[in-house]
């Protein structure tokens, strides 16, 4: 599907159904029809009239003009309290509602404007039809694809409008297309996406992205870096384990620029290991490396974007498998910072693995770091499918994330690393143990057990996306089932603004 720009508009464009908004009059149950084009005057009586349409969010009604060109109203609710969510909610709907009625669409953009901001009115409208329109058809055999191909955003305004628009629309389709990737790699199957493949895939798509170096440490590399802790979890699979290691830098900057570190849980698959799921909770263990996902798609956008910062992303990819070699329950083993963990359950892989790779990533001394993984599922009872976790060391970097996460209309929530915590996840026969004493906490002690990695003196933040990276079938513009992006969105904001 192509979203296009068409400024210094005459009239609309020519299509199959054209789109204007509606705003409901402050207590009034009628609609507004202020700013309509004159080619639209003539059917003002007739939506006048109508009973049933009072432009409140989500209502749509149809018309036909004069040239048999059909029409669409799309109610907005009362415009001083309209959001950019509600702009997202609104184009979700009427993309939902047209993709299999209409091959094209124009949607006049002057009467969709918020808060008077053409950029950002154009960037949600676009971010808001990509995200729609994503599906995962790959292995049907028979696809229900959309008919809908052209959507024009009309403008009366000069064309001297156009190149910060276009930049609008250029930017949210980066932005979004990397959401769309995450997605795409966290909906393969493992019998076609695991450590190896996975590796390959990534090195493939961030080679086209200008200043982004690719760097794959394989088996013989992390036994290197005494990678103890992640080399456990591999120890039963029978492909080989991956750290993949991107590195972005901006091609044009006038200073040293900022350094961030994303680090990303990439279990391809999670038994449980010999602690085994049962077979209702190994469903969907494919999404345990939604993690990975998330902040390779973060840092690919970025990278698109040509943000003013040196970003590094470390991947760690393994399934969590079981052979006659599988790590078993009450080993030992040595972190690559020399500590000694106690492994009670094999099932609380991530943390092993995100552990090493922390380890590797303090020791770039980054300007801070932030790890995402579909770590626990202490978080979906805590927060639900809605909320994503943050955790870590600092405050200041913390409160940047949850604003970021206002400014994307993503939610967060922020949960505590206590000082009961932190004892819980000790051993007394090791340096830690990676369960803690009882269920209870488990986000925050899984937090508290990654801690021990991270170089305290580097701002550190820890994303439990275990519950809202799966299934945010609240929102309009994700699908009922499936990887929903989540925090992706959010990630570029705090990279973009300077955050750091």
């Amino acid at each position: 599907m192509k979203v296009q720009l068409k400024f210094n508009a005459k009239s609309y464009s020519s299509s199959q159904l054209v789109l204007i908004s509606a705003f409901k009059i402050k207590d009034k149950d009628e609609a507004s029809l202020t700013g309509w084009p004159a080619d639209f005057q003539a059917a003002f009586t007739l939506l006048k009239n109508s009973k049933n349409f009072k432009a409140k969010m989500g209502q749509i009604f149809y018309f036909s003009l004069a040239d048999g060109t059909t029409v669409a109203a799309l109610g907005m609710g009362e415009k001083s309290k309209a959001t950019w969510e509600n702009l997202r909610t609104a184009m979700a709907n009427i993309y939902k509602a047209s993709k299999n009625s209409y091959t094209d669409m124009s949607i006049n953009l002057d009467s969709f404007m918020l808060k008077s901001n053409l950029e950002k009115t154009v960037y949600t409208i676009n971010e808001a039809l990509l995200l729609t329109a994503y599906t995962f058809d790959k292995y049907l055999s028979k696809k229900d694809e959309s008919i809908l191909k052209t959507i024009t955003l009309d403008s009366k305004l000069p064309k001297s409008k156009d190149r910060k628009a276009a930049k609008a629309l250029q930017d949210s389709t980066n932005v979004i297309e990397s959401v769309n990737i995450a997605r795409d790699y966290v909906n393969e199957p493992p019998n076609v996406l695991h450590s190896e493949s996975y590796a390959k895939l990534i090195e493939k798509d961030a080679k086209k992205i200008k200043g982004v170096k690719v760097k794959i440490f394989g088996k013989p590399e992390l036994k290197k870096e005494k990678m103890g802790m992640f080399l456990s979890v591999n120890a039963g699979s029978a492909h080989q384990p991956r750290m993949v290691q991107l590195t972005y830098t901006p091609p044009k900057a006038t200073k040293k620029p900022k350094h961030i570190c994303f680090v990303g849980k990439g279990l391809t698959f999670d038994t449980g290991g010999y602690s085994l799921k049962p077979g209702g909770s190994m469903m969907n263990m494919k999404y345990d490396m939604a993690g990975s996902a998330t902040v390779y798609g973060a840092f690919r956008a970025a990278a698109l974007l040509g943000v003013n910062a040196k970003i590094t992303c470390l991947l760690g990819m393994t399934d969590n498998a079981i052979n006659e070699f599988a790590t078993v329950p009450d080993s030992i083993v040595t972190a690559r910072n020399g500590k000694t963990v106690e492994i009670l359950n094999t099932d609380a892989e991530g943390r092993l693995v995100l552990g090493d790779v922390l380890s590797f990533a303090s020791d770039l001394k980054p300007d801070c770091i932030i790890d995402a993984a579909t770590l626990t599922g202490a978080v979906l009872v805590a927060l639900g499918h809605e909320i994503c976790g943050v955790m870590g060391n600092n405050q200041k970097l913390i409160d940047n994330i949850l604003k970021s996460t206002k400014n994307a209309d993503e939610h967060a929530w922020q949960l505590p690393i206590i000082a009961p915590f932190r004892e819980d996840m000790k051993s007394k026969i090791a340096d830690l143990k990676n369960i803690g004493g009882s269920r209870f906490g488990g986000s925050a002690k899984a937090a508290a057990f990654l801690e021990n990695f991270v170089d305290p003196k580097i701002p550190w933040a820890h994303l439990d996306i275990a519950g809202c990276g799966d299934s945010q079938s609240h929102l309009a513009y994700c699908p009922p089932k499936g990887p929903s992006g989540c925090m992706i969105r959010s990630l570029v904001d705090f990279i973009a603004n300077g955050k750091i």
